[in-house]
């Protein structure tokens, strides 16, 4: 999988590194290069992504989710702890932030997307300006 296919990733799951993995490829930021995220296979993507979610969905603020990408075909191990905190309502409008901490091969990274959602409707990441 290719840095920016892991950006996008990111920002899908939560704004993950933001626009920040990107530039820092761009910048030769080599050290980028073995977080947690790069080692993640597009099932992890996915799996993940349906973990946020429901957790999304289903956890009070402060509840957390653990994952991890077991039978997803991928030999490094990936963890992560999913935590919906600060949940916000506006009408028919309710936002919430998700705390993520990503884990692998001994590295992890902290991750604080923020996702909104009309009624009943699906969650969108919220970019950060």
């Amino acid at each position: 999988m290719s840095m920016p296919t892991r950006a996008a990733f990111q920002l899908t799951v939560g704004g993950l590194l933001l626009a920040g993995a990107v530039g820092a490829h761009a910048a030769n930021l080599a050290f980028l290069n073995d977080t947690p995220i790069s080692y993640m296979k597009q099932a992890d993507n996915d799996s993940l992504k349906a973990a946020a979610f429901e957790a999304l969905d289903k956890k009070q603020d402060g509840e957390s989710v653990a994952w991890n990408n077991e039978g997803l075909r991928n030999s490094t191990k990936i963890e992560a702890q999913l935590t919906p905190d600060a949940t916000s309502k506006t009408g028919d409008r309710t936002c919430r932030q998700m705390h993520v901490v990503l884990s692998a091969k001994g590295q992890s990274m902290n991750l604080n997307p923020q996702f909104c959602r009309e009624g009943t409707g699906r969650w969108v990441l919220q970019k950060k300006h």
